[in-house]
């Protein structure tokens, strides 16, 4: 199936419209970091959402995954000083069947993440 996230700026209490997102997969199996390959991108939009991740035509394989936020040039933009430029989620599909939703709590000091559903 496929994959989404969901970013929300705890720090306003609001969705974080226009965020830069980048979606890797890992090429072989290493566990050293190198090798990764762009399977799609995009920007949340004002609800704070990218559903479309992956091209219509791709679907999600097993593997190693990353999400790239790209945080810094997002507060930037509003003037706001942040201290992590990107927020870099690594996770793992076991089950490429199912749809994977991957949330990103923000603020300018800190961030969290989860699985969703």
């Amino acid at each position: 199936m496929g994959i989404s996230t969901h970013v929300l700026d705890v720090s306003r209490g609001r969705p974080a419209a226009g965020v830069r997102v980048v979606l890797e997969c890992r090429r072989g199996g290493g566990e050293d970091g190198d090798g990764w390959r762009r399977l799609g991108h995009g920007a949340t939009d004002d609800d704070g959402r990218v559903t479309t991740l992956l091209p219509e035509a791709k679907t999600l394989e097993a593997g190693v995954h990353r999400l790239t936020f790209y945080l810094g040039e997002w507060f930037a933009a509003r003037d706001v000083e942040a201290f992590y430029p990107q927020a870099v989620i690594v996770f793992e599909v076991r089950e490429p069947e199912e749809h994977h939703h991957v949330p990103l709590l923000l603020s300018p000091f800190g961030y969290s993440t989860y699985r969703g559903s």
